[in-house]
């Protein structure tokens, strides 16, 4: 799957995007039509310990899945977005097989 990582505002270091690229694979086992992924991390300015926002759409044929999680650190984002994009996709397909 491509997968566009985006960094607003910072300069993401490779080893977090290859850890973005290894976790969003992981979801073409659970739906293998998966065309590509958007992903956008943003640094908020603000005292809170959760400033740190990943945001990502996931394009499937005829849809697109949008996930917006803010945590501590981007890791943690990544694994919270990708088990409920994980939810949705079992969602789909299983409509999908009952439509057959």
């Amino acid at each position: 799957m491509k997968v566009n990582t985006q960094s607003v505002n910072f300069t993401a270091d490779k080893k977090l995007i290859d850890f973005i690229q290894k976790r969003m694979d992981k979801l073409e086992l659970f739906y293998d039509k998966v065309i590509q992924a958007n992903v956008y991390l943003k640094v908020e300015n603000t005292s809170d310990k959760e400033n740190k926002i990943f945001e990502t759409r996931l394009e499937v044929p005829g849809d697109s899945f949008i996930v917006k999680k803010q945590c501590k650190t981007f890791e943690e984002g990544t694994d919270a977005a990708v088990s409920s994009l994980e939810r949705q996709l079992k969602k789909r397909k299983q409509k999908l097989r009952a439509h057959i």
